[in-house]
């Protein structure tokens, strides 16, 4: 986590250095000479909102819908409006340069490099309004069929929805999980499963948390997992509510689904961040006759499940990055650059993963070609391949 906040300060500084020089050029042209240092300094001045801002979600107490909306949402469009705005002016740099040949002098000259980045900063914005004020308010609902060996008949067509990194909290109301727990219960789906981080940090959000999600309803119950976030701070009260509002929550264990004769095991495994993960326990004792269902916050547990025997493993935890190229999320997207299952459906062997990009946010609120989904998955029955005569 300390790593993470590090880089988003440098990046936020680095991001904002384009801006002060244009400042610092503006205020040339007024006369007032500026030393380079005021560069920086300007930089650093510019991305002090963010200390706040960050601040402000990691210690998660509540605030108004006028400052969500008026203050935290509009800077956060600023913020990656500058963010994008790097990319954005080297590919038109190199563009103009081909297309017109300049000299490097005339390239960097005062008009010309305003001009650019200027227009690429218009160009961030609008995405910026796009990622902050409605791609992560408009929810897909995606379905996903997973073939099973050893499924039984009466599993053939059975619906999970998976939720997932909801991260109520100061910048992701709870009425938003109200919202998405009334879609997932017009699916009228067989099961529920919650794959972790349903808060952000802190306790402030623990009762409104359990009160959206004890709503949600299911054939066979509504089943969860924790996640890192979860613990940040004390997950124990987070535990108990939810609980006792009626769903399932599974650390390092098991339980069986059972419908017509036919069962399925599914056992859901503690956090890893936060090293309370125990494949063994979750696994002792059980059917190695039934296929074998995993939740788990985190897809690193992947290949220790795969090797384990598990047909399906749910996570979430990567948001695929929040930040992706548009149409081609699953293979370039942030998340990328730190973990090696970051996005959608993996197999290995007769496994397969399926990572959710979640509802919520996490740190910047914005979701750029990443999308909030609650993905419904639909269990096939499947055989495996007959052996080859010897």
């Amino acid at each position: 986590m300390r790593n993470i906040l590090i880089l988003l300060y440098a990046v936020t500084v680095a991001a904002h250095l384009p801006l002060a020089l244009v400042f610092r050029r503006g205020s040339a042209m007024l006369g007032v000479s500026l030393p380079a240092a005021a560069l920086v300094a300007c930089a650093l001045l510019l991305a002090l909102p963010f200390h706040w801002r960050l601040q402000l979600a990691l210690r998660d107490r509540p605030i108004s819908a006028a400052r969500r909306l008026l203050v935290e949402e509009l800077y956060f469009v600023h913020w990656t409006a500058t963010l994008l705005a790097l990319p954005l002016a080297v590919l038109a740099a190199l563009g103009y340069a081909l297309a017109w040949r300049p000299t490097l002098g005339q390239l960097l000259s005062w008009p010309t490099a305003e001009a650019l980045y200027s227009g690429c900063y218009l160009a961030g914005l609008a995405l910026a309004i796009w990622g902050v004020c409605v791609r992560r308010r408009r929810v897909r609902v995606v379905t996903v069929e997973v073939p099973v060996a050893g499924l039984g008949a009466a599993f053939d067509g059975y619906r999970i929805a998976q939720l997932s990194d909801l991260h109520v909290g100061s910048l992701c109301p709870p009425a938003w999980a109200q919202r998405w727990v009334r879609q997932v219960n017009e699916l009228q789906v067989d099961a529920v499963a919650l794959t972790g981080d349903y808060g952000s940090s802190g306790t402030r959000f623990h009762q409104a948390i359990a009160a959206a999600l004890g709503e949600l309803q299911a054939c066979d119950g509504v089943f969860a997992v924790m996640g890192n976030h979860d613990y940040y701070g004390d997950g124990e009260p987070l535990m108990t509510l939810v609980q006792d509002s009626g769903i399932r929550l599974l650390r390092n264990e098991h339980v069986t689904l059972e419908r017509d004769g036919d069962r399925c095991c599914l056992a859901g495994i503690d956090d890893r961040y936060t090293r309370r993960t125990d494949i063994e326990a979750a696994l002792c004792g059980r059917d190695l006759d039934q296929p074998l269902l995993v939740l788990a916050h985190d897809p690193q547990s992947f290949v220790e499940l795969a090797e384990r025997g598990a047909a399906l493993v749910l996570c979430g935890h990567t948001h695929w990055g929040q930040l992706a190229v548009p149409w081609l999320a699953r293979r370039f997207n942030y998340a990328r650059l730190w973990q090696s299952y970051c996005a959608g459906s993996y197999r290995r062997g007769d496994s397969q993963l399926y990572v959710s990009p979640g509802l919520g946010t996490t740190g910047p609120p914005v979701r750029i070609g990443t999308w909030p989904e609650i993905t419904v998955i639909r269990l096939r029955a499947s055989t495996p391949p007959a052996e080859p005569a010897r």
